[in-house]
């Protein structure tokens, strides 16, 4: 079995999104962060979140993660609702990366990805602790897991290699494989590209293109927007915590309201230039 095959998740009935959030609302005391936002996700689809910085966008992955408990809505996943809890979601099959590389830069990139498949094993604490013939066969497994998908990513030939020496566009391939460790049928990137060169932004498109031919959805949170709008089948535009619209890249980029937000109509600029009462 390849891991194309592995990655593939079975068919929902047709039509139903794989995930759907209704009306997610998240409030930090008086300061509302998300208000009423949906979303709707289908199998083997990209879709792209954007928007301006402190528009919401990683407060909502949060919220669809399990990291937050909105304060309103609902999220729900394969048809069922999915419990605000970081565990339950992963179980459920979403994955996630974050904006900021959190790797265990002292150990190597194949232990750092099998600490992602550490959720699919079962055996216990005892045999854990006696290293029993379930452990061993577990552990083996995991180790092929672990080194297919360092080959799936482009990164098989530095597995012994300790994480904190990887280049930088390499670490973040490295996160993506330790999120798809977990097995899951969708995954969420929190800025994959931020940092990154342009050969370094290619390869990370083209490793996303892998992942939804693998039968994966995958949702990204990008500030790219060349990149985004080349690699989504629909964008999320998100203003002030709310919806802005949501479309195909070419509706969204169009759209006089997204340029607007992300570089003002100028209107600003022209009242302080204008001369004031007493001024030449």
């Amino acid at each position: 079995m390849t891991i194309t095959d592995e990655l593939s998740t079975a068919s929902l009935p047709q039509g139903e999104p794989l995930l759907e959030a209704s009306g997610v609302t998240m409030r930090f005391g008086g300061l509302l962060a998300v208000n009423n936002v949906n979303l709707s996700v289908h199998q083997g689809e990209i879709l792209g979140l954007i928007g301006p910085n402190g528009a919401g966008k990683t407060t909502f992955f949060n919220c669809l993660t399990g990291l937050y408990k909105p304060t309103g809505g609902q999220v729900r996943f394969a048809g069922q609702p999915l419990a605000p809890k970081p565990r339950a979601v992963v179980r459920a099959g979403m994955a996630r990366t974050f904006q900021n590389i959190r790797l265990f830069g002292n150990m190597s990139a194949l232990e750092n990805v099998m600490v992602g498949r550490y959720c699919r094993t079962t055996s216990g604490a005892i045999t854990s602790i006696l290293r029993g013939p379930k452990y061993r066969r577990e552990e083996n497994e995991t180790r092929e897991k672990a080194q297919e998908l360092l080959d799936f990513v482009g990164l098989g030939r530095v597995s012994e290699h300790l994480a904190r020496n990887l280049p930088y566009g390499d670490q973040r391939r490295l996160e993506i494989a330790r999120a798809l460790a977990t097995d899951p049928k969708l995954i969420l990137l929190d800025e994959p590209t931020a940092g990154m060169n342009p050969q370094e932004t290619r390869q990370a498109s083209d490793l996303i293109f892998k992942i939804r031919d693998s039968g994966l959805s995958v949702v990204v949170i990008e500030h790219d927007m060349r990149f985004i709008f080349n690699l989504c089948d629909r964008v999320l535009c998100l203003v002030r915590g709310e919806a802005l619209i949501e479309g195909t890249p070419t509706e969204v980029q169009s759209d006089p309201r997204v340029i607007e937000a992300y570089i003002g109509t100028g209107a600003e600029d022209e009242d302080d230039e204008r001369p004031q009462d007493g001024e030449a």
